[in-house]
Protein backbone atom coordinates (compact mmCIF):
# COMPACT_ATOMS: atom_id res chain seq x y z
CA UNK A 1 0.00 0.00 0.00
CA UNK A 2 3.09 2.60 0.38
CA UNK A 3 4.09 3.99 -3.15
CA UNK A 4 7.26 4.52 -1.28
CA UNK A 5 6.65 8.28 -0.31
CA UNK A 6 6.27 8.83 3.55
CA UNK A 7 3.09 7.90 4.95
CA UNK A 8 0.31 10.50 5.74
CA UNK A 9 -1.32 10.63 9.44
CA UNK A 10 -4.50 9.92 7.22
CA UNK A 11 -2.94 6.96 5.12
CA UNK A 12 -1.88 5.53 8.75
CA UNK A 13 -4.77 5.59 10.20
CA UNK A 14 -6.33 4.06 6.87
CA UNK A 15 -4.08 1.34 7.30
CA UNK A 16 -4.92 0.85 10.84
CA UNK A 17 -8.70 0.65 9.99
CA UNK A 18 -7.66 -1.90 7.15
CA UNK A 19 -5.70 -3.69 9.76
CA UNK A 20 -9.13 -3.91 12.23
CA UNK A 21 -11.02 -4.53 9.95
CA UNK A 22 -9.31 -7.62 9.15
CA UNK A 23 -9.51 -8.51 12.70
CA UNK A 24 -12.70 -8.08 12.74
CA UNK A 25 -13.73 -10.27 9.60
CA UNK A 26 -11.22 -13.18 10.95
CA UNK A 27 -13.21 -13.17 14.29
CA UNK A 28 -16.33 -13.12 12.92
CA UNK A 29 -15.24 -16.26 10.77
CA UNK A 30 -13.87 -18.01 13.51
CA UNK A 31 -17.19 -17.20 15.98
CA UNK A 32 -19.33 -18.37 12.96
CA UNK A 33 -17.73 -21.53 12.78
CA UNK A 34 -17.85 -21.82 16.60
CA UNK A 35 -21.52 -20.76 16.92
CA UNK A 36 -22.10 -23.76 14.22
CA UNK A 37 -20.21 -26.49 16.13
CA UNK A 38 -22.01 -25.43 18.93
CA UNK A 39 -25.18 -25.21 18.17
CA UNK A 40 -24.37 -29.32 16.48
CA UNK A 41 -23.25 -29.93 19.96
CA UNK A 42 -26.85 -28.78 21.01
CA UNK A 43 -28.59 -30.56 18.59
CA UNK A 44 -26.78 -34.05 19.61
CA UNK A 45 -27.06 -33.15 23.13
CA UNK A 46 -31.05 -32.00 23.20
CA UNK A 47 -31.28 -36.12 21.08
CA UNK A 48 -29.63 -37.58 23.51
CA UNK A 49 -31.72 -36.11 26.60
CA UNK A 50 -34.76 -37.29 24.84
CA UNK A 51 -33.50 -40.65 24.09
CA UNK A 52 -32.73 -40.74 27.96
CA UNK A 53 -36.23 -39.61 28.77
CA UNK A 54 -37.87 -42.45 26.62
CA UNK A 55 -35.34 -45.07 28.74
CA UNK A 56 -35.77 -43.45 31.91
CA UNK A 57 -39.99 -43.67 31.04
CA UNK A 58 -39.82 -47.20 30.17
CA UNK A 59 -37.59 -48.73 33.07
CA UNK A 60 -40.11 -47.16 34.86
CA UNK A 61 -42.82 -48.34 33.74
CA UNK A 62 -41.02 -51.87 33.90
CA UNK A 63 -40.58 -50.90 37.44
CA UNK A 64 -44.12 -50.08 38.13
CA UNK A 65 -45.21 -53.47 36.58
CA UNK A 66 -43.01 -55.40 38.60
CA UNK A 67 -44.29 -53.58 42.00
CA UNK A 68 -47.90 -53.93 41.03
CA UNK A 69 -47.12 -58.22 40.05
CA UNK A 70 -45.12 -57.89 43.76
CA UNK A 71 -48.28 -56.28 45.47
CA UNK A 72 -50.65 -59.03 43.64
CA UNK A 73 -48.70 -62.06 44.82
CA UNK A 74 -48.52 -60.92 48.15
CA UNK A 75 -52.37 -60.39 48.02
CA UNK A 76 -52.58 -63.46 46.92
CA UNK A 77 -50.47 -65.60 49.62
Amino acid sequence: MNSGKASSPASQAFEALEQQVSALIETCAYLKEENRLLRAQQERLQEERAALMEKNHTARSRVDAIISRLKSLEANT
